[in-house]
């Protein structure tokens, strides 16, 4: 059995659809996947059981990209092919069954638009794939026998998104004056823009881990699922958090959290005061954060 699967361009929504690609996996053990997704995400998928290949797709002008895709998707019957992204491609494709999910925005969590396309409810929550090597490489970056490793991820794709960074010394602070065991992680995405909006934190918790800019998404995640918390903006690197398992708290301000509010385990989140959709995260106050960053750690003390 064959599967194509067309996920999103941003990794936040790739990751949100890995709960729909799991359920395929245990549904069809035998099934080859192709996934087709965005530069950004495609690293998400290389651990994936059945996976064939990864189509990465590129954005083209006057749409070429699908185009692309069609001609690397032609020469195969396909038995079932998923289209997250709402386009026209695979009604030109050989497929005994197809599945395509409305594209643009509406209300109501992604996650239950994901969900709805295979009529599951609840939808499956996000996970991510980890090999032996990427458990490997987090038990060196991550130790775990001396106190807990809180991560930090002060970065986003767009600056509105972005909590002040100078608010992460006090935060931590006051969290490890509650903690006084715990060290930081700092998670950032690779690129210098990424680095930059992450360096004045490593600056000022010079015993923080550098955990950014040069690891695989499944390095990272691995990474993650080390960490007692995580606390940053609403972000991939957030929903990876929480796919990885571990209790996350994302920080939203002018993006909408009734759609995009992380989904795992253990996941909390706090807005910040405002229209939903148009609140500057500037407004989150320092206080809040904290208190909620505490009432999540004493809620997962394990």
């Amino acid at each position: 059995m064959r599967i194509l699967f067309i996920t999103a361009t941003r990794l936040g929504d790739a990751v949100l659809s890995t709960g729909l690609l799991a359920h395929l996996v245990r549904t069809y053990p035998d099934a080859r996947f192709t996934i087709a997704c965005g530069p950004v995400a495609a690293g998400l998928f290389q651990n994936l059981p059945g996976l064939e290949r990864v189509l990465v797709m590129t954005k083209r002008t006057y749409d070429r990209h699908w185009l692309e895709l069609w001609k690397a998707c032609i020469g195969q019957t396909w038995d079932l092919t998923i289209d997250l992204r709402g386009s026209a491609t695979t009604f030109f494709l050989r497929s005994r069954k197809r599945l395509i999910m409305r594209g643009g925005r509406r209300p109501g969590l992604r996650l239950n638009h994901l969900g709805q396309l295979l009529h599951l409810s609840p939808p499956p929550m996000p996970t991510v794939w980890l090999s032996e090597a990427d458990k490997t490489l987090a038990s060196q970056m991550i130790p775990t026998d001396g106190g807990p490793i809180i991560a930090l991820g002060p970065t986003a794709n767009w600056t509105g998104k972005i909590w002040p960074i100078d608010r992460y010394l006090p935060l931590w602070a006051e969290l490890s004056r509650q903690i006084p065991s715990a060290r930081p992680a700092i998670f950032y995405g690779p690129g210098e823009q990424e680095r930059a909006l992450a360096l004045p934190v490593l600056h000022a918790l010079p015993n923080a881990i550098d955990a950014g800019g040069h690891f695989s998404l499944t390095q990272v995640a691995a990474m993650l699922a080390q960490c007692r918390l995580f606390i940053g903006n609403d972000s991939g690197l957030m929903h990876l958090a929480a796919a990885a398992g571990t209790p996350t708290l994302g920080l939203f301000g002018p993006s909408r959290a009734s759609e995009y509010a992380p989904s795992g385990r253990s996941t909390s989140w706090v807005v910040a005061p405002g229209p939903e959709g148009e609140a500057p995260i500037a407004g989150l106050s320092l206080e809040r954060v904290t208190q909620v960053a505490l009432t999540v750690l004493a809620e997962t003390k394990s």
